[in-house]
């Protein structure tokens, strides 16, 4: 990053400060209605996740959410329907961190359902003050939320080209413009790690997946791909943090520039039902609105491509399920 896009950068951080602290996000104001389509959520038994689908559920989607833990999962469905009793949702187990896990969704989706309309990448970990990793020994940020979404996406590819037209939505985050992709170093092994540098790497993923996987698709394809900042959220975001002192800062940061979970799943709604996108994949978007003035790292389709490779080995993708380089 060079001193113009840090500046940049600066500047846009701090414009999304004042947006919180004035009112100033942006609403979906999308009325389309979702009735008799099939909506998969990751991790969306709480936040922006679980917001999201009560909105969507609202419109008449059937809702199945995928959530590591299957109670909490079956408590944020009553939840929602106390608020929306007519709501078509049910939790199916989904650990984005486990490889096996995601398989084993994917299967018994395909299973289940003859097509999918919207599929909505929202789980994720945060900030993870010390080194973990998954089943397979690799760094958890990455695993969970990039590498989990890129198999899932991929084995669940068939059933959305069965839709009319069929949508994924990426949820990333502002951090993406800190990260970088240590393809020498992917897991950040041998002291490489440091939780910020974890996270934002994941979210830097997040972004160029999906532009890697609307290019392959091409624009002809049924299926669009979005990403999306959704804002700084009062979320569980820092759960793996036990730092007194950064969780005292997170809550006094959210108690005065948070967004409500309802605000913060404003973007991803606008992705997956505005109609003004129905011709859009590939992009960016913040605030409900997409953005054209991304880093030169984000827009980097060299880096793109090589981790699209790097994430087909690491998951042991199937030849079946891989899209060609155009």
């Amino acid at each position: 990053m060079n001193i113009i896009e840090l500046i940049s950068t600066i500047i846009g951080i701090i414009i999304e400060f004042i947006q919180n602290a004035f009112g100033l996000r942006n609403r979906c104001d999308s009325k389309r209605q979702l009735t008799g389509q099939l909506v998969v959520i990751t991790g969306a038994n709480t936040g922006i996740g679980k917001e999201t689908a009560l909105d969507l559920a609202k419109r008449g989607a059937k809702i199945i959410i995928g959530c590591r833990d299957e109670s909490r999962a079956e408590s944020a469905i009553k939840d929602i329907k106390k608020i929306y009793p007519k709501a078509d949702i049910r939790s199916a187990k989904l650990d984005l961190s486990s490889l096996v896990s995601v398989r084993e969704f994917a299967q018994r989706l395909a299973h289940e359902e003859t097509k999918l309309d919207i599929l909505i990448n929202n789980a994720g970990v945060g900030m993870i003050p010390d080194m973990r990793t998954n089943e397979d020994g690799y760094e958890l940020a990455f695993a969970t939320n990039h590498l989990g979404h890129y198999l899932l996406t991929l084995l669940l590819l068939p059933l959305l080209r069965e839709a009319p037209r069929a949508r994924v939505v990426n949820v990333s985050s502002l951090v993406h413009k800190f990260g970088k992709i240590y393809f020498e170093n992917i897991h950040l092994r041998n002291g490489a790690y440091e939780m910020n540098r974890a996270y934002a790497q994941s979210k830097l993923a997040n972004i160029l997946f999906t532009r890697e996987l609307a290019r392959r698709l091409g624009r002809e394809s049924t299926v669009t791909v979005y990403a999306l900042h959704p804002g700084i959220i009062a979320t569980e975001f820092l759960r793996y943090d036990d730092s007194p002192i950064r969780r005292m800062i997170n809550k006094l940061m959210i108690r005065f520039i948070g967004l409500t979970p309802d605000l913060g799943a404003q973007t991803t709604l606008y992705c997956a039902v505005d109609e003004s996108l129905d011709n859009q994949t590939g992009h960016y978007y913040d605030n409900c609105r997409r953005i054209d003035s991304l880093l030169s790292h984000v827009t980097d389709n060299k880096s793109a491509e090589k981790l699209w490779d790097l994430s087909s080995d690491l998951v042991k993708l199937d030849p079946q399920y891989n899209i060609p380089s155009k």
